[in-house]
């Protein structure tokens, strides 16, 4: 029985041969996962001083890499099956319904190695992000959301010539230099995105900031949250997010407000011309100590002068130094001060002039 069994024929193919493929296909579904581990493991030996755990890894590269190990168990399957020729299919050379499996077979390939390379660029990126993780890292923390983009533009563009290649016979070694000749015609159409291209690579070599700076560039400013190929997002002080193009950031200038000790506020007080001289030096003194007692503003002395005659006023000039890079923190040293100006004002009763 066992002998007949083994020897019968089945739709062309041997008792023994439908065995052998399910037994193959059977084996590589049932160890896909012990492959997994094991080249998760390896990977992971790659990885210094512990940056993520296993569990990451393995989670990482799991799907991908047991799919890819399902394909080539199946393909080692089928080489000993045959069509039946009964079913009068056109060879594999040929179109048909062979030729579709292959291409088909094929795609599903391309896809699986490209997902585990992508996969394998994400473990990368999670490396970077742990190694540069701290405030004193802000510079290397900004690059990774631009290695991340970069390094999938290029997966993608690789994994989309293979699969001309493979899919649609395209030469592409031909498609390449045709790009190449027909690159000035598409570096003058595409001028701004090349500038801004170029720009953001400028921004990472210069670093004029980073992200968590705080800019202003003409009447834009805002909080840097992050720097992409074509350009840069800014979050506005109002919660608005702005996006501001990266040639336009290294073409004109620009104020990195994060970079400063001091923010500095001034603004001129216009009293009534019927003030009077001891009214006016009472308040210029008053507001002078007021402004020393604030704790940002101690080692930077304010100036409050009489700035002069105004064409309906008397004008006072404040100008003081806060000690900090938050923006927040000015606000509320500024309105502190700009609140104790206006108690200085009553208590010298001091009017302010109306135009």
């Amino acid at each position: 029985m066992i002998d007949e069994l083994k020897n019968g024929i089945y739709w062309d193919n041997s008792a023994w041969d439908l065995i052998v493929f399910g037994g193959i296909v059977l084996i590589g579904f049932i160890l896909r996962r012990f492959f997994s581990n094991s080249f998760s493991k390896i990977v992971f030996r790659f990885i210094p001083n512990e940056l993520i755990s296993i569990q990451d890894c393995v989670q990482l590269i799991r799907k991908p890499f047991e799919l890819l190990i399902f394909w080539i168990f199946f393909f080692f399957a089928i080489q000993n099956l045959h069509i039946p020729s009964a079913w009068h299919i056109q060879p594999i050379e040929n179109f048909g319904l062979l030729y579709l499996i292959e291409k088909t077979f094929e795609s599903a390939l391309i896809f699986t190695v490209t997902w585990l390379i992508v996969r394998l660029m994400k473990v990368v990126i999670l490396v970077a992000q742990e190694k540069w993780n701290g405030a004193d890292q802000k510079s290397k923390q900004q690059f990774i959301p631009f290695l991340n983009d970069l390094s999938m533009v290029f997966i993608i563009t690789a994994s989309g010539f293979v699969f001309l290649g493979r899919i649609f016979e395209v030469d592409v070694v031909a498609l390449i230099t045709g790009l190449g000749i027909g690159g000035l015609a598409l570096a003058l159409a595409a001028r701004e995105t090349l500038e801004n291209l170029f720009a953001s690579f400028t921004i990472f070599l210069d670093l004029p900031f980073v992200v968590g700076d705080n800019i202003q560039i003409g009447a834009i400013s805002g909080d840097i949250e992050k720097i992409g190929f074509r350009s840069t997002r800014i979050r506005g002080a109002d919660g608005n997010l702005i996006l501001v193009p990266n040639r336009l950031l290294t073409s004109q200038s620009l104020e990195n407000m994060s970079e400063r000790d001091y923010r500095r506020a001034k603004y001129t007080i216009q009293c009534e011309l019927n003030t009077k001289p001891a009214q006016i030096e009472a308040a210029i003194s008053a507001i002078e100590a007021f402004i020393q007692e604030d704790p940002l503003c101690k080692k930077k002395a304010p100036k409050v002068i009489f700035e002069g005659f105004g064409a309906y006023s008397i004008d006072i000039s404040v100008t003081y130094f806060v000690q900090t890079k938050d923006f927040a923190k000015f606000q509320a040293s500024k309105q502190a001060i700009n609140l104790g100006i206006l108690k200085v004002l009553e208590k010298e009763k001091i009017v302010m002039a109306r135009s």
